[in-house]
């Protein structure tokens, strides 16, 4: 059953394994406030194992277009579908949020974001990117990279709430 993330009373429900759950947990509400701001959207996430087709769709992309294997444990997914925008979010175990943003219009916007909890290190298998920082109330120091998506990743498993 899915949760929101409340950004008022940050909790780390869901999250009580991951050495950096606070920084984790300040992680997951900072982007349920950005949703919230920007698009009126109330994030939610439920355990991975609920959401299965979410973290095999990312990690299908990562695999697809730079042969990346996250070596973490998946904790919390989401997917969500805002104005044209199919958004899906992975949590992981050792701080590691990865994000989906794929329009769905030809031609737009399609993009995988990494974001490190504050106190953990690069993982080996992101060691190549480089992660610029940014400043966070819940979240303390949030390092961030990404890559553009170049393939077509169409076929959900299954349908995306609005």
């Amino acid at each position: 059953m899915p949760q929101t993330v409340d950004f008022d009373t940050v909790s780390t429900a869901g999250l009580e394994s991951s050495p950096v759950a606070g920084a984790l947990a300040g992680l997951r509400a900072n982007e349920a406030r950005y949703f919230k701001n920007k698009y009126d959207h109330v994030f939610t996430v439920e355990p991975a194992a609920e959401a299965q087709a979410t973290v095999g769709w990312v990690h299908r992309i990562l695999d697809e277009e730079r042969g990346i294997v996250i070596a973490s444990r998946p904790l919390e997914a989401t997917e969500f579908q805002v104005e044209n925008i199919r958004w899906a979010y992975v949590f992981y175990e050792n701080g590691l949020s990865i994000n989906v943003l794929y329009t769905l219009d030809d031609g737009g916007k399609r993009a995988v974001g990494f974001k490190l909890s504050d106190g953990m290190d690069v993982p080996e298998e992101l060691s190549s990117f480089k992660f610029a920082r940014q400043k966070s109330k819940l979240a303390g120091t949030i390092r961030g990279s990404y890559f553009v998506i170049k393939k077509e990743y169409r076929a959900f498993t299954r349908p995306v709430p609005r």
